[in-house]
């Protein structure tokens, strides 16, 4: 196989530069990461279950259903890269908490909406792209902040247990709770939220370091910047490539949950609320089991077959459906797959994350986060529309098939680009400072 490229290698170099956080400094930041985002991810789950549902209960339409998740997926495509100038100007953690702030803003509004019963389609759009904003700042500012926060040599064990308490949280645990909460009352559900974004807030002020961005570089235009960002992208082939897989699988992902809720509740599975809510908990259980895997998966089969999981997960998520009858006996089948999907995202992730941690100097990560993602998640508000257009006027089944076949043609991208000797520019030893 050929060696890392003059690129890849001045990457490294590049990264290098960043400023690390002492290997001594205590483990605090590190649980507090973790804690932050188990509430958060609590909250974003019960947010993820009550707005599509409440959208059902306006309506039957899977393509307005499915709006609810175009509108909280489309700040990706259309606030992202000016987001990541501001995580690369300002400090991380304020960013974050204002995200938090935008949160609860959000909660009290639906909160209030219902309570009153001037709920309607129009307003749980609003509040969905208000979440949307605020999930793109939080979620750039929280991958740029683990080099400010913890020791390098704690970075892969911190990105797999924020991970598997992402998908513990907002899958495993989160989807039944938001379920059961939203069959309580939709008032309660909503309110609980509120309460869980306020305690996220708070416990992010008990960070200890400067997490503001002091490269020495002096500060252009906004444009010029975000062309940094995406420059710095487009020239290593593996990121370059990493974020076009992602943009496939994260359509896929996002296409499955914009029209799973009308399919599962009141589509063909027939599901109740809580039953659905409990079908959603598969996703997160293999999250789970996914960031337990993930390092005995990489020691035995090498980050390459690790992270090649989740093509496989992906596929099956909405290959299954296609093929499976529209009945409720197909459930467990349905989730079995959204189980297998969830090892696949974790290990992914996991491994991701220390790559993009170990290339990328830290003063451009809020940039080069916002710009990857852009890529990788920017075709998620356009793959939710379209999966519930097909299923509006053609069928689930025809929606979910166009998914898996596109996605199946991943394969062999992956496999020419994404080669051991391509990773190896994350496992190299950590440069001397």
């Amino acid at each position: 196989m050929s060696q890392p490229s003059s690129t890849a290698r001045t990457t490294i170099t590049a990264a290098s530069t960043a400023a690390e956080v002492d290997a001594t400094v205590p483990r605090r930041n590190e649980w507090i990461l973790v804690a932050f985002t188990i509430l958060t991810n609590l909250a974003d789950a019960v947010t993820k279950i009550a707005l599509p549902l409440l959208a059902v209960r306006l309506t039957d339409s899977p393509a307005l259903v499915a709006a609810v998740a175009v509108l909280i997926t489309l700040p990706w495509l259309t606030t992202a890269l000016h987001i990541g100038v501001f995580v690369d100007r300002l400090d991380r953690r304020t960013l974050m908490v204002w995200a938090e702030v935008t949160r609860i803003a959000a909660m009290a509004i639906l909160l209030g909406a219902v309570l009153t019963g001037v709920i309607n389609l129009p307003l749980i759009y609003m509040v969905g792209f208000g979440l949307g904003v605020a999930e793109v700042t939080a979620l750039t500012s929280a991958a740029s902040i683990v080099p400010s926060a913890v020791p390098r040599s704690r970075w892969q064990t911190v990105s797999a247990r924020v991970t598997a308490m992402e998908y513990l949280c907002n899958g495993f645990l989160g989807a039944p709770l938001g379920g059961f909460l939203v069959a309580a009352g939709f008032a309660l559900a909503l309110g609980t939220t509120g309460v869980v974004y306020v305690l996220g807030a708070a416990l992010l002020l008990l960070l200890v370091g400067n997490f503001s961005v002091s490269s020495g570089q002096r500060r252009r235009s906004v444009s010029v910047e975000i062309k940094d960002g995406l420059r710095f992208l487009w020239r290593t082939k593996l990121l370059r490539t990493m974020a076009l897989l992602i943009a496939v699988m994260a359509g896929c992902w996002s296409a499955w949950l914009a029209i799973i809720p009308a399919y599962a509740v009141s589509g063909p599975l027939g599901l109740s609320e809580r039953q659905f809510g409990l079908l959603m908990t598969a996703l997160g259980a293999g999250g789970v089991v996914g960031a337990t895997l993930t390092g005995p998966i990489n020691r035995l089969l090498g980050r390459r077959w690790s992270m090649f999981a989740d093509i496989i997960g992906s596929f099956l998520l909405v290959a299954v459906p296609a093929v499976v009858p529209a009945s409720p006996s197909s459930a467990v089948l349905v989730a079995a797959a959204a189980f297998i999907a969830g090892v696949g995202g974790t290990m992914w992730t996991v491994n991701a994350r220390v790559i993009i941690q170990s290339s990328v100097p830290n003063h451009m990560l809020g940039r080069f986060n916002a710009a990857s993602r852009l890529v990788g998640w920017g075709m998620t508000p356009v793959a939710a529309l379209i999966a519930g257009v097909l299923a509006q006027t053609v069928t689930y089944r025809f929606a979910f098939g166009v998914f898996a076949a596109v996605c199946i043609c991943l394969v062999i991208p992956y496999l020419r680009v994404v080669t051991d000797s391509a990773l190896a520019v994350a496992d190299q030893p950590e440069p001397s400072m």
